[in-house]
């Protein structure tokens, strides 16, 4: 049993669709707290530059999505699903021109949960 670290519900999955057909493919990384509070930032793949401190945790909606691994830590125990909300967030996210953003919600994993996870990789050798 593989159990997803990242999941999406189905209102952000259609605004998701809509960049996509917009701009291509799409990534994810979780704000660490910068402008916009603690958001998952949605950008074109490739324009956010990952590095050595930035780790992949899963895909949804063929969105890879990273976070940076100090945040992980703390994160790490829970899976975490992208909603969105009506209102304009003040973060460089795509679809901040829709009228909407991107939250994270999140719920602890059960024990059987985290002994069914895969591991994360360091986005430089993803």
């Amino acid at each position: 049993m593989n159990v997803k670290r990242i999941l999406i519900t189905k209102d952000a999955e259609i605004i998701l669709n809509t960049l996509k057909e917009k701009y291509g493919d799409l990534m994810f990384h979780q704000s660490g707290g910068c402008c916009d509070g603690s958001s998952p930032m949605c950008f074109e793949k490739g324009e956010f530059m990952l590095n050595e401190n930035d780790v992949w945790l899963d895909i949804t909606s063929d969105c890879d999505f990273y976070m940076s691994k100090d945040q992980y830590e703390y994160w790490k125990h829970t899976q975490l699903t992208i909603d969105t909300v009506v209102g304009r967030g003040a973060s460089f996210s795509l679809e901040v021109p829709l009228g909407v953003r991107f939250i994270t919600k999140s719920r602890l994993f059960t024990e059987e949960e985290s002994n069914n996870l895969e591991p994360i990789k360091y986005a430089t050798t993803y």
